[in-house]
């Protein structure tokens, strides 16, 4: 392995923002979007196999977040970097932000790094892709546009060994706004099962963008999970995005709704 050199050589930045210059107050991002390994990371001493499976990434959330883009008219932040070189939604003390093992599978290239080796992944993965969220967020708001931010991911239908019977998961930790308005419009869905906090949840540590950039703030936002065997190919991608874009308009429009509500009444602040 050769960490000595950048590990951004190859490809450069971390972050790929797509239509900055929408004027849509949702922002997508995709932290999971890429596979990719750097070159000086010699495959992280992984088979091809383990590359192109869901612990290097999450399958379809890139091709669903860009379609989303262009229905929502919104601005795109994808992550270049594959999560086994440093997921970018953890944070740097957190163990899992550079896995060891990922489901049942060892990462030998991220044992034993020198806290060198890690504080270079933070310093050229982590902090430069935040950084660039931070700057799309300023400038809707320099705009006079309150962002509202929505995460894109996809899960495995079976997680050592546990099935995950439902389609759709609806992700948030504090702020409940939009996910609540998320959940109620896909609750008369006839053809697939939308749950709450389901894969994951808080509890869980998967929360950290949404966390990071809007909770102080007070922007709204939610993380969705699909299952990755529904956006496995273009027809799936397409359907899932059609109806993700669907709820996420319904909803946003019924929380905007109800804090104009909230506003005239003088009950918001």
């Amino acid at each position: 392995m050769v960490e000595d050199l950048p590990i951004i050589a190859d490809i450069g930045e971390p972050a790929e923002v797509v239509h900055a210059e929408r004027q849509s107050p949702i922002v997508l991002v995709c932290e999971h979007a890429s596979n990719y390994i750097p070159k000086t990371l010699c495959a992280l001493g992984l088979y091809d196999h383990d590359l192109t499976s869901h612990i290097a990434w999450d399958p379809g959330a890139e091709p669903v977040a860009r379609i989303l883009s262009q229905l929502l008219d919104a601005t795109l932040v994808l992550q270049r970097y594959s999560r086994l070189v440093y997921d970018c939604n953890r944070p740097p003390d957190a163990s899992s932000a550079i896995p060891t093992v990922s489901e049942l599978t060892a990462i030998p290239g991220n044992e034993n790094l020198s806290d060198a080796d890690r504080q270079t992944r933070i310093d050229e993965i982590y902090d430069p892709f935040h950084a660039k969220i931070s700057e799309v967020l300023k400038s809707k708001q320099q705009l006079g546009v309150r962002p509202v931010v929505v995460t894109v991911h996809s899960f495995t239908p079976t997680y050592k060994g546990v099935d995950r019977p439902f389609e759709l998961g609806v992700l948030h930790d504090q702020d409940n706004r939009l996910a609540d308005e998320i959940l109620f419009a896909a609750a008369g869905a006839a053809d697939y099962e939308c749950r709450r906090n389901e894969p994951y949840g808080p509890r869980d540590g998967v929360l950290h963008t949404l966390n990071l950039h809007c909770q102080s703030a007070g922007l709204l936002n939610v993380m969705l999970e699909i299952r990755n065997d529904n956006i496995a190919d273009a027809e799936g991608q397409e359907l899932w995005s059609q109806r993700l874009g669907g709820l996420i308009e319904q909803a946003l429009g019924r929380v905007q709704g109800k804090m104009a509500g909230e506003i005239e009444a003088g009950s918001y602040a």
